[in-house]
């Protein structure tokens, strides 16, 4: 639902920092807890009781984090990088963004659909302004962005091949990164070749398989988890975080620690 024009307003009125320097932004960093913002669509958005079992990953990335750091998951489903931006779902994030925080951007399911002009951007133009409004808002709030090329559906050829679904888009996001010297977590790539290890029959345990459903979008608890421990390991290796930051990343992380909340009233 896209936001009202006041509560935009509203944001972007809070959004506006306090006059400090850049040493006295850096103390205040260190004395208080940092959060980790994401901003994303289904693969990485918090699902309800209604939508069980099906998970995001963004539901599990905070097993893997230290206290200290939180996660403040902004990913909602059905979104692409410029619908999330003209929702004014951006100006939220960057109303309660401050200095040391981290802001984690992962497009591109929704941004392919060409046949929805309120969501379809185009991988080398479009699609890179948009990320661009992303990485430029949480510079100027004194945080550090990072992209995450879009985590793989599951899909395979006949001969068991995992096959790329995002055509450009992850191509158009690892030029940016490198122009812009912004950190990149390449999931895309990561989590296909995940899926070719797994193969075609085990990969359904990681997907939102059930009785009724076939999802090769969308994850059950296994494979959120699987795919928050490749985000982790990504920000570890671009030294987004730290080891102190991060929990090992190898421990098992029991699917009854995923919990799905009754949607706000």
């Amino acid at each position: 639902m896209s936001l009202s024009r006041r509560q935009v307003a509203v944001a972007a009125v809070a959004a506006v920092p306090l006059a400090f320097s850049a040493s006295g932004a850096a103390q205040a960093a260190s004395r208080r807890s940092r959060t980790l913002y994401i901003a994303g669509d289904s693969t990485a958005a918090q699902k309800y009781a209604d939508a069980a079992p099906e998970t995001g990953w963004g539901m599990a990335l905070p097993f893997f984090l230290r206290e200290g750091l939180s996660v403040a998951n902004h990913a909602v489903n059905g979104r692409s990088s410029k619908s999330f931006v003209d929702e004014g779902r951006l100006d939220v994030i960057l109303s309660a963004i401050r200095p040391g925080d981290f802001l984690l951007v992962q497009f591109a399911h929704n941004d392919e659909k060409a046949e929805d002009p309120t969501r379809y951007t185009e991988p080398w133009s479009t699609y890179q302004q948009y990320l661009r409004t992303y990485l430029d808002g949480a510079r100027a709030r004194g945080a550090r962005p990072v992209l995450a090329t879009s985590v793989e559906r599951r899909r395979f050829d006949t001969a068991g091949k995992a096959l790329p679904t995002h055509g450009e888009y992850p191509a158009a996001m690892r030029a940016l990164a490198a122009e812009e010297r912004v950190a990149l977590l390449d999931v895309q790539a990561l989590s296909l070749a995940l899926w070719q290890r797994l193969g075609v029959e085990e990969t359904k345990k990681y997907f939102n398989w059930t009785a009724t459903e076939q999802d090769n979008t969308h994850f059950n608890p296994p494979g959120a988890i699987a795919v928050a421990r490749l985000v982790g390991q990504e920000l570890l290796k671009a030294r987004v975080l730290g080891p102190r930051d991060v929990r090992r990343l190898d421990a098992a992380i029991p699917e009854s620690w995923i919990t799905w909340p009754e949607a706000a009233s």
